[in-house]
């Protein structure tokens, strides 16, 4: 069985983190204060959705610790450093009309600490925290919300393009959507199944390439940036070698992977022939005159097809399709007809779905490549949650043994990939499951009021993986272990 462990001369490695899960500062005082978001909302609102009844008030405190943790990213020796902006502390009401100059203030002073420590920045535009004042006229199933994130857009261009060259603008589009289709405890927990999710993809789309024409037009030339898109971009295999399990594997990764890339990457644009057929199909079904997938004038979809510098991948594990719906486990592929589930056998982090199947990286970039001729790609997070011990191993296989399947993809099947991105460089809050799992490389102790940190094991390796372009030669017996994962 083979192993790569050497890393391209020019590949970069960096590590992620997102603006409500480490922040905190929820209204910290400037001209305009922070404005409430949906997740400050919800959390305050109604608790009971995250598991431990926690929020993100606090967090890891990273406003008022940034200085430290740009000291942790020295440490580890990283390239760049994702973090995203949080639109409400830029723009407290969501609208351009007032600019909270304290919140500019604070991504300066980050950004520059950044440059100052020779580390990229790499900004995420939308992290999932949109303003409530937005959410309150309809969040992401009104089309207008384009309008106002291409000003946003502008206004982040504008402040911080001179020095950010590599952007996402918008992170797991399909995620965002579970906010308006499923109870799992997304803001902002509006749920209109069936329609709301597919408005709300719609929206993100065109505000995406809404950002993207922006910068062509008015910023690239001085700027010289890239931008992209990072999609969740799971692992589908079908639950057996039937025609029908095969047929639905399609399906799966058409309305996943497909929804958001297929307008953006394909030669064709527009949403994937196979989803429009199917959601027309269904909807006329269902005594609908119309389909419940939105339609793109031939306008909009010129604007979105291409909109891409290189494309984000978010992969952290994998599923198996199923011929059927029984809505057991990810009740938004109904129309799709198609029921995921993941083998018991496949080792597991705390998360429950974050099976360990690192066959599945190689199986997603190359899917992609095929796809939609083999774009420039950013892993642009790739994580193992546990309950945040100190001693890591199962961290430290994890990140190893996709890392080695990462580069199969490189070296054998001709993938390009250009960089890594774990998620995350700190315990912080995550999401719905609050500080229940972490998945950081630094512990933080969020009973100290300093939210001390402190370098776990996978730290360590991790910079050692930097720092010598290798994994290390003592994990190579527990790699091939790993690696004999099968399905």
């Amino acid at each position: 069985m083979t192993i790569y462990y050497i890393f391209p001369q020019d590949f970069k490695f960096g590590v992620a983190t997102s603006a409500y899960q480490v922040e905190g500062a929820w209204t910290e005082d400037g001209t305009y204060r922070k404005g409430e978001n949906i997740w400050d909302w919800m959390t305050h609102n109604h608790p009971e959705t995250i598991s431990d009844n926690s929020n993100g008030d606090v967090a890891a405190d990273s406003y008022h610790l940034y200085k430290e943790d740009v000291r942790l990213l020295k440490e580890l020796g990283v390239h760049f450093y994702r973090f995203s902006i949080s639109w409400s502390r830029i723009l407290p009401t969501g609208h351009a009309n007032k600019v909270n100059q304290a919140g500019i203030d604070y991504y300066n002073n980050l950004i520059n600490e950044l440059i100052a420590n020779d580390i990229e920045p790499l900004v995420t535009m939308f992290h999932w925290d949109l303003p409530q004042p937005l959410q309150n006229l309809g969040g992401w199933t009104n089309p207008i919300l384009a309008n106002y994130f291409e000003d946003y857009a502008h206004i982040l261009f504008t402040n911080f393009g001179d020095r950010v060259k590599m952007w996402i603008t918008i992170n797991e589009p399909t995620t965002i959507v579970f906010g308006y289709c499923l109870a799992v405890g997304m803001a902002p927990n509006v749920l209109t199944p069936g329609h709301g999710q597919y408005l709300a993809m719609h929206t993100l789309l065109l505000s995406h390439a809404r950002a993207y024409k922006l910068y062509n037009r008015e910023f690239r030339e001085k700027q010289q940036g890239k931008i992209a898109i990072a999609p969740s971009s799971t692992w589908i295999t079908p639950q057996t070698n039937t025609e029908e399990d095969q047929e639905a594997q399609e399906r799966a990764l058409q309305f996943s992977i497909g929804w958001v890339l297929h307008p953006i990457c394909s030669s064709a644009g527009d949403y994937p022939p196979l989803m429009k057929e199917w959601m027309a199909k269904r909807s006329k079904e269902e005594g609908y005159t119309r389909s419940r997938l939105p339609s793109f004038t031939l306008e909009e979809i010129e604007m979105i097809k291409g909109s891409y510098d290189f494309i984000g991948v978010n992969h952290y594990t994998t599923y198996q399709a199923k011929n059927t719906f029984e809505g057991k486990y990810v009740p938004y592929l109904k129309d799709a007809d198609v029921e995921l589930t993941q083998l018991p056998a496949w080792p597991s982090g705390l998360a429950f779905w974050n099976k360990v199947v690192p066959w599945g990286i190689r199986k997603i970039l190359n899917w992609i490549s095929r796809e939609y001729s083999n774009p420039s790609v950013l892993i642009s997070e790739n994580g193992y949650s546990d309950n945040g011990e100190l001693d890591d191993m199962n961290r430290i296989h994890y990140t190893n043994a996709y890392l080695n399947e990462m580069m199969k993809a490189i070296y054998e099947d001709g993938c390009n990939v250009f960089g890594y991105t774990v998620w995350s460089l700190l315990d912080n809050f995550e999401w719905s499951n609050g500080y229940t799992l972490k998945f950081g490389l630094y512990h933080v102790d969020f009973d100290d009021p300093n939210r001390k940190r402190t370098a776990k094991e996978s730290a360590k390796v991790y910079a050692e993986i930097i720092s010598t372009r290798q994994i290390p030669t003592c994990f190579m017996v527990e790699l091939k272990n790993w690696q004999s994962i099968q399905m």
